[in-house]
């Protein structure tokens, strides 16, 4: 089979499928190569399935405070694991015929498959021989099959997979990686989270509200690393208010199985090793591009440490050929790819007034409890810049609508360039914080200064009259503190 398009996307991800709609959108004969699972890692075993994993978490929690909102529940409320687990499966196999059915109104072709980058202008798809993640989605009704297919712009957004240390590589058995905990076969008395950014944090969280004993071990000084210093240790207290033991400055050096469990040998920072013995362990070190298998080395395009190299409007240095999302580097995120996806095509069609990625503009929500959300430059970050900050806060204990919600535990946090006014940085801990941030998102993206945000009314009684005050505060005018 041979046909010609104008763009070919490898990969359906929330980059490739993103990619391929707008593409069809400007008129461009499209189609999207995929071997496993249309809407990819994130709806159907990243983002969306997670979500609905911590959302049964957070009910349960609140069954578990009931007393203090003025409520009794009859009997003991307790978690059905496979029952969980099924909702969130569900609703992953929902989002993954939702970007189907997206493909057929964009007039999106699919071609199931492996691709290769044979030549540029040209991808031969093979039959998939091998299953990544179990279980395979079935093959979409219509979808193209193995042959060569040729296109004047080929947009690679093959993303990532978990990153795997040696001599600790996950079995799928005692160390899991993500695509493991989210669906356990029995849910462990104890866990071992290797790992304090996103994934590792979430899970920490989801698998203690179910009762599980959980360790995290982080090698860096603080946890969830990229966040601010001071909003990291607020959570982090939070964390371990909830009984979740936090080691930093550690690392896991050796794992040794048993029958059904592992003893994990941790390196502290004074040299000393320590034994713990848990039931599961989470490897969750970061995510590796899948550059691999797909022709970059016989093209010649240019990687750097594991991920494509690209300009500013995702080019790599073959013409016609692009890469978007994960696979082309950090930050490692849906909405990352997405915004890139958008460039990239628009770019390639032509379109006017295209703008590049502003990564300092890029939010970043983790979904634990307590919630953290951020964008821009942390405290640290803009003071090493040379910047002279300003700096406000502002704690939820001082907010009618969290105290009303009985969720009075957080903090937000803006840096401020003193010279200019200028938004540098914004960065939250506690509930509904990931809603929030995009307030921030969008007043740094209009260049809006310290002054607008101050004239600006913001509704009341809400969590986000939060984010005036923490800009207030940052001069000496705070309200309701």
């Amino acid at each position: 089979m041979s046909q010609n398009y104008d763009v070919i996307v490898i990969g359906a991800g929330p980059g490739g499928y993103i990619a391929a709609i707008r593409a069809a959108q400007l008129g461009l004969k499209t189609a999207v190569v995929e071997r496993e699972h249309m809407a990819g890692i994130c709806s159907n075993w990243g983002c969306i399935p997670t979500k609905a994993l911590l959302r049964s978490a957070e009910i349960l929690d609140f069954t578990a405070h009931a007393k203090e909102y003025g409520l009794s529940v009859d009997g003991s409320v307790k978690a059905d694991l496979e029952a969980i687990v099924k909702r969130s499966r569900g609703i992953a196999e929902r989002m993954n015929a939702g970007v189907g059915f997206l493909m057929k109104k964009n007039k999106v072709d699919i071609i199931w498959g492996e691709a290769t980058l044979s030549k540029p202008g040209e991808v031969t798809v093979s039959e998939v021989k091998k299953k990544i993640v179990e279980p395979q989605a079935p093959k979409p009704k219509n979808a193209l099959g193995a042959g060569t297919y040729s296109a004047k712009h080929i947009i690679v957004a093959t993303g990532a997979r978990p990153r795997a240390l040696p001599g600790i590589e996950p079995d799928g058995k005692l160390i899991w990686t993500y695509f493991d905990a989210l669906k356990p076969a029995k849910l462990p008395k104890s866990l071992l989270v290797m790992g304090s950014g996103a994934i590792g944090i979430e899970f920490a969280s989801f698998y203690r509200s179910l009762g599980v004993e959980v360790t995290v071990v982080e090698v860096m000084k603080q946890v969830m690393p990229v966040e601010d210093a001071e909003i990291a240790k607020f959570a982090q207290k939070r964390l371990e208010k909830r009984g979740i033991k936090i080691m930093l400055e550690a690392k896991v050096s050796k794992v040794e199985k048993g029958s059904d469990n592992i003893t994990a040998h941790v390196e502290t920072k004074d040299g000393k090793v320590e034994k713990i013995t848990a039931d599961r362990m989470i490897s969750a070190v970061g995510v590796q591009g899948n550059i691999e298998n797909i022709g970059l080395e016989k093209l010649g395009i240019k990687t750097d440490r594991g991920c494509i190299v690209i300009d500013d409007y995702c080019k790599t240095n073959i013409e016609g050929i692009y890469a978007i999302g994960d696979v082309a580097g950090p930050p490692m995120l849906a909405h990352k790819a997405e915004h890139e996806a958008v460039i990239c095509v628009e770019k390639l069609a032509g379109e006017k007034n295209v703008h590049p990625l502003d990564k300092l503009k890029v939010p970043g929500c983790t979904y634990c409890n307590p919630q953290v959300a951020s964008v821009g430059l942390t405290e640290a970050k803009a003071k090493e810049a040379g910047y002279d900050v300003r700096v406000g806060r502002y704690s939820f204990v001082a907010n009618g609508k969290a105290v009303a919600l009985g969720e009075d535990q957080g903090m937000v946090k803006t840096v401020f360039d003193k010279k200019t006014g200028e938004l540098l940085g914004a960065h939250m801990v506690g509930a509904e914080v990931t809603e929030l941030i995009e307030g921030f998102v969008v007043a740094m993206n209009l260049e809006t200064t310290e002054e607008e945000l101050m004239h600006t009314i913001f509704p009341h009684p809400t969590l986000s009259e939060m984010m005036k005050e923490s800009v207030l505060d940052a001069y000496g005018r705070a309200l309701n503190a």
